[in-house]
């Protein structure tokens, strides 16, 4: 069933949950993180990026997307994340995505605030929800690379959720995205600062190669949505790669990628159980 994403983060925030989100570009990918929520009996987000469109196209994405989250037999909502250009979030908003991400965060903060909230008064009549990002998310996502993270202000986050009505934010508070090197360190206690002081449902980013339980420890300090990407394509690759070489004759796509969705469902499940969101569906 696909539904608001006000409504997912919503029961996430009053039920102590992460809302776990999935990136997807095909059909592949898509069928691995339905599959997985439904039979784990979680809510779940699916989400594309702008590179992502620019690769499937968006009316691809939005048939796949809107289809699957109709067919579900748990709650579905359908993000656009990092969406950084007018053009794509307009698009979103005629396709009926019902959550999206305007990721000013390479503004000043008053400017990025400015921008948030002409995007939350376009969105809210359609009860569509708004992500907004402050601070710096370090790493690699979607060919955008940023080489130094800036962690969140815990006085700036109140400031920006009181001025912008955002309907969660994404913070930076020690995860990267892409594949990670070295050793993972996230600040909880700022998770737990900015949660008490705003009580705005919070996002993680950059959680592929987070292990479990630390996104099951920044859950309980206070995140309400999680993001997952690289860990679902490199599960794929590796079963992929694992067929091809023990299977070098078959030519026939529906066997090549069969193990390719089962590798990406327990990526899926994996994150499921972290989020804490299993058997959390209402419907």
């Amino acid at each position: 069933m696909l539904i608001s994403g006000k409504l997912g983060l919503r029961n996430a925030l009053e039920n102590g949950y992460a809302l776990p989100a999935f990136n997807y570009t095909n059909l592949e990918g898509i069928k691995a993180i339905i599959e997985a929520a439904e039979e784990m009996n979680s809510p779940v987000i699916i989400q594309v990026t702008q590179g992502a469109i620019d690769y499937a196209g968006f009316e691809y994405l939005r048939d796949l997307g809107t289809g699957a989250a109709a067919r579900s037999k748990v709650p579905v909502v359908l993000h656009l994340d990092h969406g950084k250009d007018y053009n794509y979030l307009l698009k979103a908003f005629r396709y009926g995505w019902t959550s999206l991400m305007m990721d000013a965060s390479h503004e000043s903060f008053e400017k990025n605030v400015e921008i948030v909230k002409e995007v939350v008064k376009m969105a809210s009549p359609l009860d569509v929800a708004v992500e907004a990002e402050l601070g710096v998310i370090g790493g690699k996502e979607d060919d955008l690379e940023v080489d130094e993270a800036i962690y969140t202000e815990v006085n700036e986050a109140i400031e920006f959720a009181k001025l912008s009505n955002c309907d969660s934010l994404a913070i930076a508070v020690g995860t990267a995205h892409g594949i990670y090197k070295g050793e993972v360190k996230i600040n909880y206690d700022r998770i737990e600062e900015i949660k008490k002081a705003s009580g705005i449902p919070l996002v993680l980013h950059g959680s592929s190669g987070v292990p479990d339980e630390m996104v099951t420890k920044a859950v309980k300090s206070g995140i309400n949505k999680v993001n997952f990407d690289t860990e679902l394509k490199l599960a794929n690759l590796a079963a992929l790669n694992k067929f091809l070489t023990e299977n070098p004759g078959v030519y026939d796509v529906r066997k090549i990628y069969k193990p390719c969705i089962n590798a990406m469902k327990e990526v899926v499940k994996s994150k499921i159980r972290a989020c804490g969101s299993e058997n959390k569906s209402w419907i």
